[in-house]
C-alpha cells in the first residue's frame, strides 16, 4: 500500500480515509477507500491487477454526489491531496463551508461565465446547494420524488375511505364551484366531520365543469 501511496497525490484522494482496507476476492487484491462524509459510509474499490488500478474516476464520481460540485471544484483548483485535507475537507466538517483560502495551481486568470448552463450543471448546481455543509444528505431524483408522491396520495385516499366508512356521526358534504383565470370551471367536493372532537375538513374531488 505503501507504494502506492506515493502516487496519490490528486486532490480527490483527500475525500477518503489516508490508508484504504485491503480486501480480495476472489484471488483478486483491491483497495477499498472509505469516504469521510459525515453519515456517510460509501466505499469506493479499486482491483490492483487491472489496468486503471489508479484511476480517479468512480471517486471523483461520489465526491460530486455526496460534497457537491462546488467542493470538488474548489479541491480541484488546490495544489494537492494535503492542501485539501487541510483546508477543504476539515473547513466542510468543521462548519460546513470553505472558508480557508488554498494556494491556487498555476498563475492563470479566474475566469466568470454568463453561459446558460447545461442541464447537468444546472443538476449538479442544485445538489451542490442543496448539500453545501451536509454532504450526508440523499437528494432523491425526480422520478423517485413522482414516485412516492403517488403512492402517499393512494394510501392517503384508502384512509380516508376506511375512516369515511367506520364513521359512526353523520357525514357533511358541500361543493365549492369557481372559474380559472382561462375561463375554465371546476367543482370540488368536500365531506366535513368531528374526529375526536376536532373538526375535520377533506376535498374528496376536483371536477372540470363541461361546456354547455
Amino acid at each position: 500500500t505503501e507504494r502506492f501511496m506515493k502516487d496519490w497525490i490528486s486532490p480527490v484522494y483527500a475525500f477518503f480515509d489516508p490508508i484504504p482496507k485491503i480486501v480480495e476476492e476472489n484471488g483478486r487484491r483491491a483497495h477499498v477507500f472509505k469516504c469521510q462524509g459525515k453519515g456517510c459510509k460509501t466505499t469506493v474499490k479499486r482491483y490492483l491487477n487491472k489496468g486503471d488500478a489508479r484511476s480517479t474516476g468512480n471517486m471523483r464520481k461520489h465526491v460530486r454526489s455526496c460534497w457537491g460540485e462546488e467542493v470538488l471544484r474548489a479541491a480541484d483548483e488546490a495544489k494537492d491531496a494535503n492542501e485539501v485535507r487541510k483546508k477543504i475537507v476539515g473547513s466542510v466538517l468543521r462548519n460546513g463551508s470553505i472558508t480557508a483560502s488554498f494556494e491556487r495551481k498555476g498563475k492563470g486568470k479566474i475566469m466568470y461565465s454568463h453561459r446558460q448552463h447545461t442541464k447537468a450543471e444546472t443538476k449538479y448546481g442544485f445538489q451542490s446547494l442543496m448539500k453545501t455543509g451536509r454532504p450526508e444528505y440523499y437528494i432523491p431524483s425526480k422520478s423517485t420524488v413522482s414516485r412516492d408522491v403517488r403512492l402517499v396520495f393512494a394510501r392517503t385516499r384508502q384512509r380516508i375511505a376506511k375512516m369515511m366508512k367506520e364513521y359512526a356521526g353523520r357525514l357533511n358534504f358541500s361543493t365549492d364551484a369557481w372559474t380559472s383565470p382561462n375561463h375554465r370551471a371546476f367543482v370540488a367536493v368536500l365531506v366535513h366531520l368531528e374526529h375526536n372532537g376536532v373538526p375535520l375538513c377533506f376535498p374528496l374531488d376536483v371536477v372540470e365543469v363541461p361546456k354547455v
